[in-house]
């Protein structure tokens, strides 16, 4: 079940246990954050995008019991993940499809899904940016393979009218979000902002979004936000979600 470099990683508030290996990018506090922040229907069809090792998809099959296809660029991720949904026992719900997000709609319906989910790459690829040596971190963290632009082009083919797509993303790309929100027929309906620290206040460093398919214009909700520590430890809230 394991390779030589690997480990086994527990969500202990929903008992999901996760593949992970310290020379691939392991599942961190966004992917439980847009697990927790996605209102996925209780029936019907899920997508998680850039699944990685497949954290979003599992941790999702807590608070649903329809059927969730992971996809994933790389192989090794995929093959970490597909081994995760066996270790879980979830394989008659849960898919794994080793897969450039962008060509999705090879393998799926265009217009038939219910929810997305992504945890995409965050930051921009330019000339001078320092990247990670590791590929699997660098293709993780910055848009090597796949942009956010990308990512809401092919949610918006996936999705069904009034279908929704979850995002964890970086506040100051929120223009960006916005933006390409209206390009492809998609509008904000949930935001909530994540901070470091409860008491000593800085900017938010994440934001959770979600958005719908031909929805109307305006309507947003701006949820209260989350802070990850206070006093040196993580919030009530976080522990809750780690550790149930």
């Amino acid at each position: 079940m394991l390779n030589d470099d690997e480990r086994i990683d527990q969500l202990y508030s929903s008992n999901i246990k996760i593949i992970q290996s310290e020379n691939v990018f392991s599942f961190s506090l966004d992917a439980v954050l847009l697990a927790d922040f996605a209102n996925v229907p209780k029936q019907g069809k899920v997508v998680d995008l850039c699944a990685g090792n497949g954290a979003v998809g599992l941790f999702l099959t807590a608070k649903t019991a329809a059927g969730i296809t992971m996809i994933e660029l790389q192989k090794k991720l995929a093959d970490m993940a597909q081994r995760s949904i066996e270790l879980n026992q979830l394989a008659a719900q849960v898919t794994m499809v080793n897969l450039d997000a962008k060509l999705a709609t090879t393998a799926i319906e265009k217009d038939s899904i219910d929810y997305i989910t992504c945890n995409p790459p965050y930051f921009r690829v330019q000339a001078l940016s320092r990247k990670n040596p590791n590929p699997y971190l660098a293709i993780a963290r910055h848009e090597l393979k796949i942009n956010i632009e990308d990512v809401l082009n092919i949610s918006s083919q996936l999705l069904k009218t009034n279908g929704k797509v979850a995002i964890v993303f970086r506040p100051d790309r929120l223009d960006d979000l916005f933006t390409l929100f209206t390009k492809y027929h998609l509008a904000a309906k949930r935001i909530r902002f994540i901070y470091p620290k409860k008491d000593a206040p800085k900017e938010a460093n994440m934001v959770l979004v979600e958005a719908i398919k031909q929805g109307k214009p305006n309507g947003v909700r701006i949820l209260p936000p989350l802070f990850v520590y206070e006093q040196g430890v993580y919030s009530s809230e976080v522990r809750q979600l780690l550790y149930g």
